[in-house]
């Protein structure tokens, strides 16, 4: 449950349960124990990190020993811990106040006597920016109290009787308890903010309305596979994206996608990749608020920077910064990183997912002047840049890779086909036939398949991608030819894995990628093959956790998570392919 300081224990990260308002996240353990979460936005500093081995925690667990879980209300991010006890059970509901303020986070905890009594354990450990800005000043007035940690200003009601806890003789929170007789329940609410705090939160009131908004922003989705999975899925995309549009990669950074090999990446920004899968999904499932909030983020970065478009950015659109280390201990099996390289990089398959985005925008009526504005510059982009080597899906490496060109030849084809009367659609059909035609000039396999790059023969699963989008037909035999040769060389068990890096099994080099387990799920039902299509889904479907959550990597020999938490394109595909496989087709589709 703890240490001897205090301080929660790492757990698996199947364990942790997401909160989240839009603007901001906080991941919560078994034990109550909220880990993680930046203010006030994303990619700030966090305020609670010990999920990475930095200072802060916010937690509430019963006191004694208890078995531990919980569950989402259904279609929200409200969770519920649950906690059984040698005296009975108690709950507490958690929440971010939804939808979020962009400079202020609200944490609503009501805890609950389920059966019998109820003796919990208070404590709030704020530590502003990753602990860098020094030690928390505490003050209580009128049973409320109020703190400074850095640049934010925290307000905590529901415990007066707290008392301040000292760490190596500096002040580090506030610890109390909660008692309650059988049925009872007992409201916390914290507030932090990057401004001056207003009038105390209602927690009654902040509780109606953010449960309210839910319902309201979750549609039902029962036209698909698993409908409450995607209610979940849509819940989660919804709780990553920003009043701005952006909706950031993950909700964390750091958490290692293999112990002890480096692979430890910050994710809390806007891939420009990830946010058209987004917004493709919700097209797919009928609801248009995400669709329109993937083409506006994307839209104003494509006007803004054109063909200089990079391949992330905050949610306010700005560039990621820098990567550096803060010097802590890190999640177990990793380290610390905030900042990420991809901001010194160009991924050439951003315009083509772009040009994709738009066009499904366009064919629901919802593309905007501005939104044909970005496409033409996407489209200016991919004629300028057709050819020069880019770091791909992946980002390991400039090459030509074969995904990235026929994403874009995808992109245009979808363009041609949304605005068929359209000037300019003779010359973008052109343009994708001669990038078709020059890739399978260097980059066609002499099986027949489609192969990386001119200089590496090697399989990928990222060309099962382009042809799902319409860069060529499904009964093109590179196509089939490209399924058959990925199933039985880069698959095992109905898990897939994006490359063979090494002479190694699959399993022992990375974790199964669960994002190209629901792409397979989605070829195979291109090509009419429905039954295998459903047991791709289950069992990709399957790699999570309790709280539903799917991470980047699934490590199939110990059943575990991998990487950062939650990784939002593995929900987008999850409900993209759970609204299509509900739908029997022929091998004509094309999913945009």
């Amino acid at each position: 449950m703890g240490n001897a300081h205090g301080r929660p224990d790492p757990q698996t990260l199947r364990d942790y349960a997401l909160l989240a308002d839009g603007e901001r996240g906080a991941l919560i353990g078994l034990h109550g124990d909220i880990v993680w979460m930046c203010a006030p936005r994303w990619d700030s500093g966090a305020v609670f990190g010990e999920l990475i081995g930095g200072p802060g925690h916010y937690t509430v667990t019963p006191r004694g020993r208890f078995v531990g879980g919980g569950h989402y209300e259904h279609g929200t991010l409200v969770w519920r811990s649950r906690w059984i006890t040698a005296e009975g059970i108690a709950e507490c509901r958690e929440a971010l106040v939804f939808p979020g303020d962009p400079h202020q986070a609200v944490l609503l905890r009501r805890i609950t006597a389920v059966q019998g009594d109820a003796l919990l354990d208070l404590r709030l450990e704020p530590a502003a920016d990753f602990g860098r800005s020094g030690a928390p000043s505490f003050h209580l007035e009128e049973g409320v109290w109020t703190a400074r940690s850095g640049d934010l200003s925290l307000r905590w009601s529901g415990a007066p009787s707290a008392h301040t806890v000292q760490r190596d003789g500096k002040p580090v929170g506030l610890a109390g308890e909660v008692s309650l007789a059988a049925g009872a329940h007992h409201d916390l609410v914290l507030e932090v903010s990057d401004g001056p705090l207003g009038a105390g939160v209602d927690a009654s009131r902040a509780w109606e309305a953010t449960t309210a908004e839910w319902r309201r922003t979750v549609p039902a989705l029962d036209h698909g596979l698993a409908p409450r999975d995607s209610r979940h899925a849509y819940a989660v995309l919804r709780g990553l994206t920003s009043s701005t549009g952006g909706m950031v990669a993950a909700a964390t950074t750091s958490l290692p996608e293999r112990a002890r090999t480096g692979r430890n990446y910050d994710y809390r920004y806007v891939w420009i990749r990830d946010q058209c899968y987004a917004g493709l999904a919700a097209a797919a499932a009928g609801s248009f608020p995400l669709l329109d909030c993937a083409v506006d983020f994307v839209s104003a970065r494509l006007l803004e920077d054109g063909p200089h478009l990079a391949p992330a950015y905050t949610v306010a659109g700005e560039r990621v910064p820098d990567q550096e280390t803060l010097g802590l201990e890190g999640y177990p099996g990793g380290f610390d990183r905030v900042g990420n390289w991809v901001n010194r990089q160009f991924q050439l398959d951003a315009f083509g997912e772009a040009l994709i985005l738009l066009a499904t925008a366009h064919r629901h009526g919802r593309l905007e002047p501005e939104g044909w504005r970005a496409a033409h510059a996407a489209v200016g982009a991919i004629a300028r840049y057709r050819r020069r080597p880019d770091a791909g899906i992946w980002e390991i490496g400039d090459r030509e890779w074969t995904h990235s060109r026929l994403t874009c030849a995808a992109g245009l084809r979808a363009l041609a086909g949304a605005a068929p009367t359209a000037g300019r659609v003779n010359e973008w059909t052109r343009l994708a036939d001669a990038m078709v035609a020059e890739t399978a000039a260097t980059s066609l396999h002499p099986g027949g398949r489609w192969q990386r790059s001119p200089e590496d023969p090697a399989l990928d699963a990222s060309l099962l991608l382009p042809p799902l989008r319409g860069a060529l037909p499904a009964g093109d035999p590179r196509t089939v030819n490209t399924l058959r040769a990925f199933v039985r060389e880069l698959t095992h068990d109905h898990y897939a894995y994006r490359f063979r890096h090494d002479g190694r099994p699959l399993e022992e080099a990375e974790g199964a990628f669960l994002l190209c387990g629901f792409v397979t799920a989605l070829a195979e039902h291109q090509q009419g093959h429905h039954g295998e299509a459903l047991r791709w889904f289950e069992r990709n479907r399957a790699a999570c956790g309790p709280p539903g959550l799917f991470s980047e990597e699934y490590d199939v020999g110990q059943r575990q998570m991998r990487g950062n938490l939650p990784q939002a394109f593995v929900h987008a595909l999850m409900l993209e392919s759970a609204v299509r496989l509900a739908s029997p087709i022929g091998s004509d589709r094309v999913f945009h």
